[in-house]
């Protein structure tokens, strides 16, 4: 695969979300990527939508990998692990903490045979510490982090995105981190481990709140659409039950928004003429701009506040994105043909590199699809040796692809 990864070799071990979308991260950029998962398959094919039978999430986020499918159980599979391991840049993985030890697959066992290798943990808690072996989920962890509780409105209990939003964020983590102890093993020779916790990925996000608390004890709370102590930065009803969000928080685009509003004078109003001014009037500013953007339809609000230079959106829908030619012009809907889906289209690659853009070669196949073929080429396993794994259930070969 062509990219800036290519000839680097990852070894994914991880289920669910935060280790497969590492995985998927470095796989878009040329890194050979193999995904280890459970004979009956990793647990993220159970979740969303499935066509035809087969999961549309794992469409993407196992897409240009190769699928491999053993039981880390037996020893035998423990075993082909340490060989790819050994042959390997990149090992990620999200088990509980001391799992890895427990099958004989930890870094001081690894990095012996391979000391080159970096040993990405993604967990709950991180490695060490009294909650390191808490199990823990994403949305969990962003509980414990004080995300949670900042998101939602303020009259109801704490809200959540319905992505697996802190799994990703610490998987983006994760992958930074891996690529910064590749590039310090160009001068040490040496990988190491990248401890990823998935509770201190989602802390990272409430920057602002910490220094306040610590140094005027002020208590972050939800603030619903609102970006606290920053205006206007809101959504806004049109008149015809859309909603657009405006945020114009310098003093250019305040005047500008006041001139579009037809209140130029709002400007030079003492409770409006400074960002602190107006962050201290937010709700009678917010009743303002309320009212004005309730006179007009939703598509004329948009056009108006564009064409005054003013950052301001509708809330797109699936529908909407579908729809926008932006979206498709920038290569964020990828259209694939999967055997036995169809066309499926998944969401491009991020970020955008001008000269070694990444690819997606093939949506993610079905479970143990390259099985076969990674025993062969990476481990040099002969066809028998392969079946006999087979027979006894130490790996599963699905339908190449």
């Amino acid at each position: 695969m062509a990219g800036p990864l290519s000839g680097l070799r990852v070894l994914e071990l991880g289920s669910t979300v935060a280790a497969p979308f590492c995985g998927r991260l470095l796989a878009d950029f040329g890194a050979e990527v193999i995904k280890v998962e459970p004979l009956e398959g990793d647990t993220v094919r159970t979740m969303g939508r499935r066509k035809n039978g087969h999961s549309l999430y794992a469409a993407s986020i196992f897409r240009n990998k190769r699928l491999l499918a053993l039981d880390l159980a037996q020893e035998a599979g423990r075993d082909i692990v340490r060989r790819l391991a050994g042959r390997s840049d990149v090992l990620i993985e999200n088990f509980r903490p001391g799992r890895l030890e427990e099958w004989d697959l930890g870094y001081e066992r690894l990095s012996k045979e391979n000391p080159g290798l970096v040993l990405v943990r993604i967990s709950g808690y991180g490695q060490t510490g009294p909650y390191r072996r808490r199990p823990g989920y994403g949305v969990t962890c962003e509980a414990v982090s004080g995300l949670r509780e900042l998101t939602g409105d303020p009259d109801r209990p704490p809200s959540r995105v319905a992505v697996s939003l802190t799994d990703e964020v610490t998987a983006i983590y994760a992958a930074f981190g891996a690529m910064l102890a590749l590039w310090r093993r160009q001068s040490s020779g040496r990988g190491q481990v990248v401890d990823a916790a998935l509770y201190e990925a989602a802390f990272s996000l409430i920057e602002p709140h910490v220094p306040a608390y610590a140094a005027v004890g002020a208590m972050a709370k939800r603030a619903g659409s609102r970006l606290p102590d920053n205006a206007p930065n809101n959504l806004y009803p049109s008149n015809d039950g859309g909603h657009v969000h405006i945020t114009a928080i310098t003093p250019a685009l305040f005047a500008r928004l006041a001139q579009v509003m037809g209140q130029p004078q709002l400007a030079a109003d003492p409770r409006f003429r400074s960002a602190e001014a107006r962050a201290g009037n937010q709700e009678a500013l917010d009743a303002l701009i309320g009212a004005w953007t309730q006179s007009l339809p939703l598509r004329e609000l948009e056009q108006k506040l564009m064409a005054a230079g003013i950052p301001a959106a509708r809330i797109y829908r699936m529908d909407d994105i579908f729809e926008d030619p932006h979206f498709r012009e920038r290569g964020m809907l990828v259209e694939l043909q999967q055997p036995g889906v169809g066309a499926v289209v998944l969401p491009g690659i991020v970020p955008k590199l001008s000269d070694d853009p990444g690819a997606i070669h093939r949506a993610g196949g079905p479970i143990g699809a390259d099985t076969h073929a990674v025993l062969r080429d990476v481990l040099g396993f002969d066809d028998a040796r392969i079946d006999r794994l087979a027979k006894d259930k130490v790996v599963h070969q699905g339908k190449a692809l």
